[in-house]
């Protein structure tokens, strides 16, 4: 599979990312975000773990508890506290600093050497988020604000570690997944009942909600975004991020009756020309090929006989003699 088709697996991670706010808001009980994040991660998790049958060995034990604590089991809660705290402009503007976290994180771990070009891409898909969902007079909530940023911070180093360590031999991108969700969604488990109590009562369309996002929002998503991980930097990967803000605005206009200002359209527009412009890649400078000359290679010549002329041997400077 080609690049471009590996990146557009990928993108439809975070467009499917996208469309959590609306199905939240129009699906789901309401003031349980502790329990949504256990409804998305664990039952996800434990279906592909019955799928694939394949369980961590060795060190993978911890290094899948660390990613899903990262990917998953931080990240999920923090960003909705975030979300509770802030108004959504704001949360989304804080979770589109991940890239940033990520360019640094690989120049550490990675030993990828940040390009302006990344760099450039990263600060114009904020600047385009912040022109699609921050309006005027938003309130900043500090505990919002830190928990926002804490969970893009999460996530980027769940990326970016996912990366350095790849995976066991013989195990696929979904494998991984299964093992990530399970581990995140087992540590949200007893938080989100010590916070939150007992399961609310769930009706026809609360079921298919959560359904919806463990399936489609949650196991499908992030087996393509690990798999694009894999093959893709980190950077690279990262940079799709803005599409999930960018369908979040979409979705909002097409399904639940939102408006659009110019200005919003201008973002989209900033913040999707900095997504591709992630994605480029230099072409590699071509080196010219050596020239082998066809037919049989002529023997060397005899050596110079007595009588013939020879080259004078080059004088011996007093500086090339060491002492």
């Amino acid at each position: 599979m080609n690049r471009a088709a590996v990146i557009a697996l990928t993108a439809l991670a975070p467009i499917s990312w996208g469309s959590t706010y609306a199905v939240t808001t129009e699906f789901l009980p309401v003031d349980r975000p502790l329990f949504t994040g256990m409804m998305r991660a664990l039952p996800a998790g434990l279906l592909i773990l019955a799928l694939t049958r394949v369980r961590p060995r060795g060190d993978w034990w911890w290094k899948a508890t660390v990613l899903g604590t990262l990917n998953i089991g931080a990240f999920f809660p923090l960003l909705f506290l975030a979300a509770y705290r802030l108004p959504g402009g704001v949360a989304a503007v804080t979770g589109s600093v991940g890239p940033m976290f990520v360019i640094g994180l690989s120049a550490l771990l990675l030993g990828d050497r940040p390009s302006t070009r990344a760099m450039l891409a990263a600060i114009a898909a904020a600047f385009g988020v912040s022109m699609v969902v921050l309006k005027a007079g938003a309130a900043l909530d500090a505990v919002g604000v830190i928990a926002g940023v804490a969970s893009s911070a999460s996530m980027a180093a769940g990326t970016v570690l996912t990366k350095r360590w790849g995976r066991p031999e013989g195990v696929g991108p979904l494998v991984m997944t299964g093992w990530q969700l399970t581990a995140g969604g087992l540590l949200i488990t007893p938080i989100a009942f010590a916070l939150e109590g007992a399961p609310p009562a769930l009706d026809g369309t609360n079921i298919a909600g959560y359904a919806y996002l463990a399936l489609v929002n949650t196991a499908v998503a992030y087996w393509l975004w690990f798999r694009g991980i894999g093959r893709l930097s980190a950077t690279s990967v990262t940079l799709l991020g803005p599409l999930s803000p960018i369908t979040a605005a979409v979705v909002g206009w097409a399904a639940l009756s939102q408006s659009l200002t110019a200005l919003q359209i201008a973002g989209m527009a900033l913040a999707f020309a900095a997504t591709l412009a992630g994605q480029w890649q230099p072409r590699p400078t071509a080196v010219p090929a050596t020239v082998v000359p066809s037919g049989p290679v002529p023997e060397p010549g005899p050596e110079p006989s007595v009588g013939r002329i020879r080259e004078p041997a080059p004088a011996v400077r007093r500086d090339d003699v060491t002492v």
